[in-house]
């Protein structure tokens, strides 16, 4: 035994997150257990792969024991697509980047006037129609800046126009708005409990709005950013005219920036906020696992400043390290300090670029150098 190795018999808990571009959490784990037992070959591993809210929040549900419902929604640019959103009992699960995500649009093609989240409204009332009473909303990976108007529209919300017409798609478009109603949002929102997960608590505008800080990596110019949170400003007074000073509020709330302002939408409709990772280990059944775990696994493609707030392997190391259990980590790169790491809980990180410091060549043959990785762990903390 070498690095501080467990000393009672080894039960890993590997709960990691995707490898943006490269692996999938459900594929991490697939990865890391075959290279863990590779050395150990009778070692008792739990999967449990995790997400934040983001991109691949349903597929860590489904994962759990959700089940996976499908649903033809309106996609970023309008046009239909096939979305997902997971169910069990009376929880669903639904991801925003499924109807409205950046992984949606053509391959160079971005449309930060126009992106709506019109799908997303389509797939929350669709969990609705399935009967869930409880929606775990996750938000984050967006191809929007539209405030979360075209949800609400899906939901029964008119925007208006001086003449009377609805306002175009998009976060552009609300520059134009002259007059918003809620009063025919869908109604089983009142009796529903709605969870906003996110990883960011950005309010709607201003410096550290969403158009400010999200909308350059949706494809937004300076110019377009300035555009965009003006027009988020102006839907915000027309909605506190429409609704009264509750609109001003939620607009400065912590996650009302979330996904190009969705989170305002959510809020709107009754939603409650809370981090994405810490609501996601709750559902995926993360403290009873945990508790038969005597070393934990986590990671994602980088791991880096963004990792500390609020991103799953922050949020796994937390709970872990609460609860007295060592934590390891993979990643692709790592760009943490051993003090930064060892304070958010880790107690070391290995990173594929250790076996391959070609970013391509190692994004290209992530799976592989995952399993050595996942060897080396267990050489370290467990043969």
């Amino acid at each position: 035994m070498t690095d501080g190795a467990v000393t009672e018999v080894a039960r890993v808990l590997v709960a990691a997150d995707k490898f943006k571009g490269s692996l999938t959490a459900v594929q991490v784990a697939e990865r890391v257990t075959a290279g863990l037992r590779r050395v150990v070959p009778e070692l008792v591993v739990e999967t449990l792969p995790v997400a934040d809210g983001g991109d691949g929040t349903v597929a860590a549900a489904v994962a759990a024991g959700f089940e996976r419902r499908e649903v033809t929604v309106t996609g970023p640019l309008g046009e239909p697509v096939t979305a997902a959103f997971a169910l069990r009992g009376a929880t669903a699960v639904v991801e925003m980047a499924e109807a409205s995500g950046l992984q949606l649009l053509p391959g160079g093609v971005f449309a930060p006037l126009t992106a709506t989240t019109y799908g997303s409204g389509e797939l929350l009332r669709a969990a609705l129609d399935a009967g869930a009473t409880t929606i775990v909303f996750g938000v984050g990976g967006s191809a929007t800046t539209d405030g979360g108007a075209g949800m609400l529209a899906a939901l029964g919300a008119r925007f208006l126009d001086a003449d009377g017409e609805p306002v175009g798609p998009g976060g552009g478009a609300l520059a134009r708005l002259a007059s918003a109603d809620l009063s025919d949002v869908d109604p089983r929102f009142a009796d529903v409990d709605l969870v906003l997960a996110s990883d960011v608590d950005n309010p709607l505008t201003g410096p550290k709005g969403c158009a400010a800080v999200y909308g350059p990596q949706k494809g937004a110019s300076p110019e377009d950013v300035e555009t965009l949170d003006a027009a988020l400003a102006h839907y915000a007074r027309i909605l506190e005219k429409a609704i009264g000073p509750k609109a001003a509020e939620l607009a400065a709330s912590p996650g009302a920036g979330g996904a190009g302002g969705i989170g305002y939408g959510a809020l709107l409709i009754g939603a409650s906020f809370r981090p994405g990772i810490e609501l996601m280990l709750e559902v995926l059944g993360f403290a009873p696992a945990l508790e038969r775990a005597t070393l934990v696994i986590t990671g994602e493609g980088s791991l880096d400043e963004q990792t500390l707030h609020g991103k799953a392997p922050a949020g796994v190391a937390a709970a872990a390290r609460a609860a007295g259990k060592d934590v390891v980590a993979v990643c692709g790169r790592l760009a943490l300090p051993p003090a930064a790491l060892g304070a958010a809980g880790i107690r070391r990180a290995y990173p594929l670029a250790d076996l391959e410091p070609d970013a391509a060549t190692s994004i290209a043959n992530a799976g592989p150098l995952l399993e050595q990785v996942a060897a080396n762990i267990a050489r370290d903390f467990i043969a």
